[in-house]
């Protein structure tokens, strides 16, 4: 079957946001289980603050770090879940169900498994 890589997006939020989004840990936690229990979760995990990001970049023989993101945007890249489905209609219910999805956006990707 194949791969998908659902990539969470969200804004960046403190104080009562930052609360409420924790409050929603069980839905979390029911969701991962599920996808666990049918055998459709390959991985998942939340990331740290954009802020922690470091970025990397070669161009010709030197190497550039830059301290945080590599775009500055309004929502930051907050976790991942790598799915195993039937096709994309599949991987596309389970995005639905993610709560990011009502305050932010899941982005939904096949995985390539071999050069084009």
């Amino acid at each position: 079957m194949p791969e998908f890589m659902l990539l969470l997006y969200a804004p960046e939020v403190e104080g009562a946001q930052e609360r409420e989004r924790w409050a929603a840990l069980p839905v979390w936690e029911e969701i991962t289980e599920s996808l666990r229990k049918s055998g459709t979760l390959v991985a998942n995990g939340p990331l740290h603050p954009s802020s922690s990001a470091t970025t990397v970049r070669v161009r010709g023989d030197e190497t550039v770090l830059t301290d945080g993101p590599f775009a500055t945007t309004k929502e930051m890249l907050a976790g991942f879940y790598l799915l195993d489905c039937a096709d994309l209609d599949e991987a596309l219910r389970h995005a639905a169900r993610l709560p990011t999805a009502r305050y932010g956006s899941v982005e939904v990707r096949p995985l390539r498994r071999s050069a084009p």
